[in-house]
């Protein structure tokens, strides 16, 4: 299949090139010209806007930062409508607010072009794995379409609803994955303070009622999960920043619905004063280090 991706930064470079790795024909796009010419050489064609690289395509994949870029990817003189031919698939695989994916997927519709929202969860590894999970807001036809092409990028491809109801799905996962991981902080930290032993204490939550994917998988105590983020200096993993955006993503959709999220908006405080800290390129899990005295 000859396939538009556009945007190929930590998360759209890998789900490309497991793309190529399946066969694909794949048209590129991307202001990094230094991972452009990574992916040709991998057999991706480079084009010179998004309007290009939509030219002939078969189905177009977009992958970038913020709905700012979504919107102007998509909508502007040199974007993806502009080039897109009539009844191609398209999908939009960036975490934005539910409302810009909507709105979007609204021009799209205009010039008979069927768009899904499909956010995704299991980072710069699952990217890379092919393990990723899709959350897929669009009409069961479309999604029928989508998922052969996204199972070869992903393991889980979850139909979520109509367009708009992936980021939905996203941002409110998201949410509480924040929460979480500052309650697991403050737990941790805590017995610290109080003079447990940290293996102990972290195996009685694990089978305990305490017990989350924060705890268990995702620690954020130095050695007790060699594999998570503390164990390596808070690298590698899914930046405070990151989840900054997405806590704010989900504070104003909430806001627009006139729906309470109290722990999420104190989880973004949090947050936030971490980033003004300097402290926004580690991962999330360094959270616990606003509990912790300075060494």
């Amino acid at each position: 299949m000859k396939i538009a991706f556009i945007g190929l930064g930590n998360m759209g470079a890998p789900m490309a090139r497991n793309l190529l790795k399946a066969g694909h024909s794949l048209n590129v796009f991307d202001l990094n010209h230094a991972v452009l010419a990574e992916l040709a050489d991998q057999g991706g064609h480079i084009s010179a806007s998004p309007r290009a690289a939509a030219q002939g395509a078969e189905l177009v994949i977009t992958m970038l930062p913020a709905a700012a870029h979504v919107r102007s990817v998509w909508l502007g003189d040199e974007g993806v409508l502009a080039g897109i031919g009539e009844g191609v698939p398209a999908v939009d695989c960036s975490t934005i607010d539910p409302q810009t994916a909507r709105d979007v997927a609204a021009a799209a519709a205009k010039q008979g072009v069927h768009m899904a929202d499909a956010p995704v969860s299991g980072g710069t590894g699952g990217a890379q794995a092919g393990t990723l999970t899709f959350m897929v807001g669009a009409q069961q036809a479309l999604f029928d379409t989508l998922h052969p092409v996204l199972a070869q990028m992903g393991r889980n491809i979850v139909h979520c609803g109509d367009v708009g109801t992936g980021q939905v799905a996203k941002i409110c996962n998201n949410l509480l994955l924040g929460i979480s991981m500052v309650g697991v902080s403050e737990a941790m930290a805590l017995g610290a303070a109080l003079g447990i032993d940290m293996q102990v204490l972290a195996g009685v939550i694990n089978s305990s009622t305490g017990r989350c994917w924060s705890s268990e998988v995702y620690n954020p105590w130095p050695g007790i999960v060699e594999t998570a983020p503390a164990s390596r200096g808070y690298t590698g993993g899914f930046g405070a920043e990151l989840m900054l955006k997405d806590l704010g993503l989900a504070t104003e959709a909430a806001r627009q619905a006139h729906q309470p999220v109290v722990l999420g908006a104190v989880a973004q405080q949090l947050y936030q004063a971490m980033s003004l800290r300097g402290e926004g390129g580690k991962d999330f899990s360094a959270i616990i280090d606003s509990y912790r005295k300075p060494e």
